[in-house]
């Protein structure tokens, strides 16, 4: 990673603060015991956290990539509820960083200290971006990540087509997900499933013939989410 530079810390405050303005008490209870986490929640929602992030890089511009990556890693790393993480991840969603493949090592921090779905997803269409602006050095980085210790970054490298559509390299996906087919983790599996179904909105062919070429090892949970729009279970 180059410099991380300085941190904006017009951005950061006014991040913070928002978020606690509009703390609500009576959700956050309900979604920290949804998300089976220990980090505390404050109860802004979504896309609240959006537009709270979106307004404090508008009113305080990232000077380089470099501010934006030392900022982003700043809030990641002393974030004490959940919604910091969140606002963290919107961060990264700038154009000053969309094409950057110094941003690699800051998704690839977030998933493993993240270590859970809302984190790791996150972050899968940042890595989708890199990978059609760097196909060479992504696609060596995402075959990397499939076989890592770790079953979250193995779940990224799966993720990382999700919004590739018709760019979406089908060798590489055929390899992230053979990587993984006999591992019975649930997330893992999910991950697979819904890959694949996301496929299937561009080329269900390719997809019908890749579950039943791979009937004997896919899960069926996997089975299941891959074929769920080809068998006209979904709209």
């Amino acid at each position: 990673m180059s410099n991380p530079g300085p941190v904006n810390r017009e951005v950061l405050d006014a991040v913070r603060a928002a978020l606690r303005e509009r703390a609500d008490p009576a959700r956050a209870a309900g979604a920290q015991a949804y998300m089976k986490s220990t980090l505390p929640s404050l109860g802004v929602r979504v896309p609240e956290v959006r537009r709270i992030a979106a307004s404090a890089a508008s009113a305080a511009p990232f000077e380089s990539g470099d501010q934006l990556r030392a900022t982003v890693l700043e809030l990641w790393r002393t974030s004490t509820v959940r919604e910091e993480r969140y606002a963290a991840i919107d961060l990264t969603g700038s154009r000053l960083v969309a094409r950057d493949l110094y941003m690699l090592p800051v998704y690839e921090e977030i998933i493993r200290s993240g270590a859970w779905w809302d984190f790791a997803d996150g972050v899968s269409g940042r890595l989708c971006n890199l990978l059609q602006a760097h196909r060479p050095e992504m696609t060596d980085v995402l075959l990397g990540w499939s076989t890592d210790a770790d079953f979250w970054v193995r779940r990224a490298s799966i993720t990382a087509q999700l919004k590739a559509k018709g760019s979406t390299d089908t060798a590489l996906l055929a390899r992230v997900v053979e990587a993984n087919l006999a591992d019975p983790e649930f997330f893992v599996r999910k991950a697979i499933g819904w890959a694949l179904r996301e496929y299937a909105k561009t080329n269900p062919e390719w997809v019908a013939a890749f579950v039943a070429g791979h009937a004997s090892a896919i899960s069926p949970l996997s089975r299941r989410e891959a074929l769920r729009r080809i068998n006209g279970k979904e709209g």
